[in-house]
């Protein structure tokens, strides 16, 4: 990814937090007259909560945050928006660093849709298999439960396949040794 912008007021706060040693920083009134926002108005603004938006900072995926006189985060319009787009992104179950390709992408005004197509295309085809694999544990559990009685009794088919020692070749991890798994369902 580029290197991270710094936001209107990134450089006016240097130095030591506790100390801020400053330069031209505003007071967090004179920013919210100039249209920033704290940290709780961007959460509220963007549906992304702070702790996120700290992360994100953190991890390069918004600009660092300019700093008011008293050291208090100050996020343009603009970050607003790209915490938008994250946040978009995040709910269609893009990874962090698909996020990170999409915002270089987004970033580079003379950048190839079709790339950003093949970036779409590639990530439905990974929730298709995802899809694919919750449907056949989801068969597999309905018909455990189907040969479980559901009564008094202490035996229970679910149990029993769940407590399998023998699977798939040795793999170790899924199935059932008497033929009810996800693979065969």
């Amino acid at each position: 990814m580029n290197a991270p912008r710094m936001n209107a007021y990134a450089p006016f706060v240097t130095g030591n937090r506790n100390r801020a040693m400053t330069r031209n920083a505003p007071e967090l009134a004179q920013a919210k007259a100039d249209g920033l926002h704290n940290i709780g108005e961007a959460a509220q603004l963007s549906g992304v909560s702070a702790k996120m938006i700290r992360h994100y900072e953190s991890i390069d995926l918004i600009p660092a945050a300019g700093r008011s006189i008293a050291g208090y985060r100050l996020y343009r319009d603009s970050d607003l928006h790209r915490l938008r787009f994250i946040k978009r992104s995040r709910s269609l179950g893009f990874s962090i660093k698909q996020i990170e390709t999409l915002l270089g992408l987004w970033d580079n005004r003379s950048r190839e849709s079709g790339e950003v197509k093949r970036l779409a295309l590639d990530h439905a085809a990974e929730l298709a298999a995802k899809i694919r694999e919750m449907q056949a544990m989801q068969h597999t559990l309905e018909q455990l439960a189907r040969r479980c009685q559901g009564d008094d009794r202490p035996e229970c088919p679910i149990l029993e396949d769940l407590a399998q020692d023998e699977c798939c070749g040795g793999s170790g991890d899924s199935g059932s040794g008497d033929g009810v798994s996800a693979g065969n369902a």
